[in-house]
């Protein structure tokens, strides 16, 4: 905001200089009919009454009146403050064309007058016009500052709730592995303690390198493995995704995460789940298809994931993301497709 505000000094500056530029030009006529310093007084006593009429309308008339919708007093202190100006121009001009320089044009009363004023009123609503665009601009870019910051905001705060959801269904899965007492529970340790390293460290940037990303989600379908064992099919395929390629941390867990907990964790017998992930010509293709009971026992809960999933979708990709869901009967079928 500050290189605006030393962007908007330099207008203003620049308009001045324009406009005492066109009454040097205008007045230089002065130079052979008088002297030097009767063409600068000139010029200057017009340019300093003109900045002081702009200096009132700006920052006393326009926020006491205009911006409060007291268009009467508005326009009245308009009229005072143009009137003031034609009665002191016009008898400047009036002695300086009338005792220094010489009968010329304007040299009269009424001829002054009327130039004065209608140039005066151009002057202002110039200036005016270039005060309320600078200002729309200003506008502009505060709004889409503090869009971008609650954008931003909102991203954390969807963040933060991906990860306690992660979190409570892993430490379940680990939960049942010691009951069993089983010799697979220091790897789901170790694979846990690596994806917490991914969550802590790296998942609090805006981006995170694809392949640390599908790593992260290779890790949480094995330690799902664990858990159902032969209970399920599991598949997971990825292919042709280059190194290199960034994406927004988390974002593709809610597609399996939600696979393994509304689907295969409902189904007593022959669930399946296949994860197909690909990568062509610039485009992501995410496609999680997984079995689910024909009538739930009870009613789903959460639903944070895929919830979160669709506005974070909409915050960090608008326009370059499609996200299809497709609920059939014993079976449950999502793809997302991202331009990266």
């Amino acid at each position: 905001m500050s290189r605006f505000f030393n962007k908007k000094t330099l207008i203003y500056t620049a308009y001045w200089i324009l406009v005492t530029g066109f009454f040097l030009y205008e007045k230089k006529y002065l130079l052979y009919k008088a002297n030097m310093p009767y063409f600068l007084a000139c010029v200057s006593v017009r340019v300093i009454l003109l900045m002081v009429i702009a200096y009132l309308n700006l920052h006393i008339f326009l926020p006491k009146y205009l911006i409060k919708k007291r268009y009467g007093s508005y326009a009245a202190s308009i009229l005072l403050s143009v009137m003031a100006y034609l009665v002191i121009q016009s008898l400047y001009d009036w002695y300086l064309y009338g005792y220094i320089v010489g009968p010329l044009y304007r040299s009269n009363m009424y001829e002054s007058l009327y130039y004065n004023f209608f140039s005066t009123l151009w002057y202002l609503g110039l200036m005016l016009s270039l005060k309320l665009s600078i200002d729309w601009y200003s506008q502009q870019l505060l709004i889409q500052r503090i869009t971008v910051e609650k954008l931003n905001a909102e991203v954390d705060f969807l963040r933060a709730q991906v990860n306690p959801h992660f979190l409570f269904n892993i430490l379940n899965n680990l939960y049942a592995l010691t009951l069993k007492k089983s010799e697979q529970a220091p790897d789901v340790v170790l694979k846990l303690s690596s994806m917490m390293e991914y969550m802590l460290y790296d998942s609090n940037d805006d981006k995170v390198l694809l392949d640390k990303e599908l790593e992260y989600l290779q890790n949480y379908v094995a330690l799902e493995r664990l858990r159902f064992g032969n209970e399920a099919v599991i598949t997971f395929n990825i292919a042709n995704v280059p190194s290199g390629l960034t994406i927004a941390p988390l974002l593709l867990l809610p597609l399996v995460e939600n696979a393994f907990k509304h689907g295969l964790s409902r189904q007593t017998a022959n669930s399946e789940l296949n994860i197909d992930i690909a990568f062509n010509d610039g485009v992501l293709t995410v496609k999680v298809e997984n079995t689910r009971p024909l009538a739930p026992a009870e009613p789903l809960k959460g639903g944070i994931g895929l919830s979160n999933l669709r506005k974070r979708l909409a915050l960090l990709y608008r326009g370059k993301h499609d996200l299809q869901l497709k609920d059939e009967p014993g079976r449950f079928s999502a793809l997302l497709i991202i331009e990266l």
